[in-house]
């Protein structure tokens, strides 16, 4: 078994032939595919890919990129959209503060909000962090101390000591292509010594296509590469990987198990 824990198959890229990428990603071992929303307009296309495709989950969320557009989103709403047999995921949310393409309050408000629906719903949170690892730890911590949730750092780039806070808060963290890049060295170091337990990979596709595919439209399929250059980091074996990672995203989305 092999998971692609994030992608977003219904964005450009993809969605234009999206049964030939599903049938590709298919063919070198990929069982299964969290499609990741990022604006609630998108909900709809997001949770019918799922409802075509049984190897297929959808998520609900709004990127932190997307606050300001939706600063009226109430959490009825998210509780709602979440209820659908196949949306097994809050997100993706957290805070972006390399393009701040949202006031960061509202990033942090919308972030808060949908803690607050994973907690209700008991589905685990899509965390992306982007130079605000200060602001999401503390966010993280402090809700934590409200009533516990799961989630997952997703497309993890931050440093070593927020990947321990993210462990020590019962957080799992998914590696994406940009493990594969060859200047990547912080982050392989922390890829490294992750724990087996704890490991999720994703491609992000239609974005950051591991090597030998860089600079090419990312595909769920390319995580067979992410993974396989994974378990060399790590010392570990290629098919040890595909199984514990896709333990540990059944573990976690435990609604798609279902």
């Amino acid at each position: 078994m092999l998971i692609d824990s994030h992608c977003h198959l219904n964005y450009k890229g993809l969605v234009e032939d999206q049964q030939a990428v599903l049938e590709r990603a298919r063919a070198v071992g990929v069982t299964g595919m969290l499609n990741i929303s990022t604006r609630e307009r998108e909900w709809a296309d997001i949770i019918a890919t799922a409802e075509r495709n049984d190897d297929i989950w959808a998520s609900v969320g709004i990127h932190p990129h997307e606050a300001d557009d939706h600063a009226d989103l109430q959490l009825a709403r998210l509780i709602e959209a979440a209820s659908h047999p196949k949306v097994v995921a809050i997100g993706e949310t957290g805070l972006d503060y390399y393009y701040e393409h949202s006031d960061r309050q509202r990033q942090q408000d919308s972030f808060r909000l949908h803690i607050a629906a994973a907690r209700e719903t008991g589905l685990p949170i899509i965390i992306h962090t982007r130079d605000a690892e200060e602001d999401t730890a503390a966010i993280l911590r402090d809700e934590m101390g409200k009533g516990a949730f799961t989630g997952v750092i997703h497309c993890f780039t931050a440093s070593a000591a927020f990947a321990d806070i993210a462990l020590e808060l019962g957080l799992f963290i998914s590696i994406s292509g940009i493990v594969t890049f060859k200047n990547a060295h912080d982050l392989q170091a922390t890829a490294a010594r992750l724990p087996l337990d704890r490991l999720l990979v994703e491609t992000d596709a239609p974005f950051l296509a591991p090597v030998p595919h860089r600079g090419k439209t990312g595909e769920p399929g390319f995580v067979a590469d992410t993974t396989r250059f994974l378990a060399q980091l790590r010392g570990e074996g290629v098919e040890q990987l595909h199984d514990a990672t896709s333990a540990n995203f059944f573990r976690l989305f435990s609604k798609a198990a279902q």
